[in-house]
């Protein structure tokens, strides 16, 4: 379990990559995908950073 902890934050920021990828090759013209990898991509980083520290 602590393996997958580890690794959270990185599943999470390249969800939020393929989210991108889906918006520009599926050329949606909606900014909530946008804004949805984004937020992804910021809990990732940050998931990343805190589970890190407490796993280590």
């Amino acid at each position: 379990m602590k393996d997958f902890l580890k690794y959270l934050g990185s599943i999470l920021i390249l969800v939020g990559v393929a989210l991108l990828a889906l918006y520009y090759f599926g050329n949606l013209q909606s900014n909530t995908v946008l804004a949805s990898a984004g937020i992804i991509m910021i809990i990732g980083c940050i998931t990343h950073i805190v589970i890190n520290r407490k796993v280590s």
